[in-house]
């Protein structure tokens, strides 16, 4: 766990003046792809010039395409430190992204996972496919079990996220999942939200065995 999100101090993200935030990397999920029109890449452009320009550094999947590609370069152009975490066979497939601050190469998608959650100190998920979703709930359950206290968050692009809201939320209604967990979840549709509130955050209990 990053010991800096537990700093009691003031600071600003977003444009907003926050108590209780000392978030120094966003690790962002998000798709390979563009997606359907140009609200989602201009989206993610926007979160990574957001972090950028708040010298928050960027933790990704080192791609040059899609979103992810529109997130580092969004970064960069604002001065950000942008860091690409690629197992070697997707660098080989000449996907990574060539300006990046680093590149770390490692050797499958497992420890790709595992390098973005020690490296960021929150996460904001995007629009994306099932790799997208795969590191999200992944995140998310180990949120929920105690593997790590950090915040988690939807980018709410173009109402992308309702559905699998709805789900969750049945989720909760059929005794799945509790409320608690439900409600660690955050969201928003605008960036400076997003940012206020991965700054607000506080962590619930964590489950116990019988809870899973």
């Amino acid at each position: 766990m990053a010991q800096g999100f537990l700093t009691r101090s003031l600071c600003k993200i977003g444009g907003v003046d926050l108590m209780g935030c000392s978030i120094n990397s966003v690790g962002v999920f998000c798709g390979s792809a563009s997606g359907v029109g140009d609200v989602f890449a201009s989206q993610a452009g926007s979160l990574g010039a957001h972090l950028g320009h708040q010298q928050l550094s960027l933790v990704y999947g080192g791609g040059r395409v899609g979103l992810m590609g529109a997130v580092a370069d969004g970064c960069l152009s604002h001065g950000g430190q942008v860091t690409g975490v690629m197992p070697r066979t997707l660098v080989d497939k000449e996907i990574a992204h060539p300006h990046l601050t680093q590149l770390i190469i490692v050797s499958d998608m497992h420890e790709r996972k595992a390098k973005m959650a020690t490296m960021a100190d929150a996460f904001i998920v995007l629009p994306g496919g099932t790799g997208t979703m795969e590191e999200f709930f992944e995140q998310w359950t180990w949120g929920q079990i105690g593997y790590h206290r950090k915040p988690i968050a939807l980018l709410n692009v173009a109402g992308f996220f309702d559905p699998l809201l709805t789900m969750i939320d049945q989720m909760v209604a059929q005794g799945f999942l509790s409320a608690q967990y439900r409600d660690m979840l955050l969201c928003a549709s605008d960036i400076k939200t997003i940012l206020s509130k991965l700054s607000e955050y506080e962590h619930p209990p964590e489950k116990g065995y019988a809870q899973i």
